[in-house]
């Protein structure tokens, strides 16, 4: 919403026809998308071929189970958590980082302080951690390739926002919160590639 209303034109995935009306009465361009399917990120990034990306935010991220202590996770939880907060990242990486390099743009995905090894203190969350962790493992391994054909790929930790994930006892509305992470992006350097 704020994109379009500062006049971008957004390109807006999202994954049902609630969402698609929501993305087109804020002025986006909606395009149905799940992220767990490799089909469907290939198609969009088809249908955008030609398409030169500015930013591209990559937001897609579930919590799983609610997982503590050292247990391993029910591997359903596992795979699916990684496929959506990894997997799907890497494989936005390489469909749309051409689109992305083509304007010299920039890729933000969204972590979360959870997933800082150096900050991680005990298993609460433990699956969550883990795959944010490894999505920030993706984003500094990938930023090397990219960064040479002009991209800036960063990881941003959008504070604790009250949303479905967050819960309603979180300190920050998502529009203070987005409007946080677009300052941020609009200050990116080349040499903020592949930071946190």
């Amino acid at each position: 919403r704020q994109y379009a209303e500062g006049g971008w034109r957004v390109i807006g995935p999202c994954r049902d026809a609630a969402g698609e009306s929501r993305l087109r009465t804020a002025g986006a361009d909606a395009h149905r998308l799940d992220v767990s399917d490799a089909g469907q990120i290939s198609a969009l990034a088809a249908s955008l071929a030609g398409t030169s990306i500015d930013v591209f935010v990559h937001n897609a991220g579930i919590y799983g189970t609610d997982s503590s202590g050292i247990r391993a996770p029910d591997e359903a939880a596992f795979e699916e958590v990684m496929r959506v907060n990894v997997l799907a990242a890497m494989r936005t990486l390489a469909a749309i980082g051409p689109l992305v390099a083509r304007a010299s743009g920039r890729m933000a995905y969204i972590t979360s302080s959870m997933g800082s090894i150096g900050q991680m203190s005990g298993t609460y969350g433990w699956l969550y951690r883990v795959s944010k962790a490894a999505l920030n493992a993706a984003i500094k391994s990938a930023s090397a390739e990219l960064g040479a054909k002009g991209v800036t790929c960063v990881v941003l930790h959008p504070g604790w926002v009250r949303t479905d994930m967050g819960g309603p006892g979180a300190p920050l509305d998502v529009a203070t919160s987005v409007s946080g992470m677009r300052r941020v992006i609009s200050r990116l350097q080349k040499a903020d590639n592949g930071r946190f």
